[in-house]
């Protein structure tokens, strides 16, 4: 029997064969990416996470995020970017049989100045309860399976502060054993709840 949350999440996304709405096509001045929202049903709704590799250079060293990264010119589409990625990511084929795509979130912006000029878009899929992941880049330090309950129950919001141009800035985060998830992908894990 189909997940009632899973149903409603569905009905609440874009479809992937609809064209964007208007004002929400993607900006033509920026490089254009996407991620993969993955999500799996077990004794909880699960989304698999990963924790970025350190490199010097990149914005996002360290952090916790959804995998995925930017379109080659190879990619068909911006689908076929967040399946690529994830593939190449953690070994996760969301190509395969037994995988559900959901749908689409809005394509989301960075705030800040001191990351790349990017537009994401977000693509949900549901993936057999069986689904494992593994680290299978050296971008990625870890993957992680991650409760959404556990993510969004009240006590795992908060602030973090990140130091930009000298100064320490404040940003919303969820922490979860010993995580902490801010900035993009923070946005669009947010979003998610309010999508359910």
């Amino acid at each position: 029997m189909p997940d009632s949350r899973l149903l409603l999440l569905r009905k609440s996304l874009t479809p992937l064969d609809e064209e964007p709405s208007p004002g929400s096509s993607l900006p033509q001045d920026r490089t254009h990416a996407a991620v993969s929202v993955v999500l799996r049903i077990r004794a909880h709704l699960e989304i698999l996470l990963i924790r970025r590799a350190q490199a010097k250079g990149d914005p996002w060293s360290g952090d916790m995020a959804l995998p995925g990264g930017r379109r080659d010119p190879a990619d068909r589409d911006l689908l076929h970017t967040a399946i690529r990625e994830t593939l190449e990511e953690t070994e996760v084929d969301l190509g395969m049989e037994g995988v559900a795509p959901l749908g689409r979130m809005e394509p989301l912006i960075p705030y800040t100045r001191h990351l790349p000029p990017l537009a994401i878009v977000p693509f949900v899929f549901q993936v057999p309860e069986d689904t494992k992941a593994s680290v299978a880049s050296p971008e990625v330090d870890q993957v992680f399976w991650t409760p959404l309950s556990r993510l969004w129950a009240p006590e795992a919001s908060g602030t973090v502060e990140i130091p930009l141009d000298g100064v320490r800035a404040k940003f919303p985060c969820y922490r979860v054993d010993g995580n902490v998830v801010w900035g993009l992908t923070y946005r669009i894990l947010n979003n998610l709840e309010h999508q359910f």
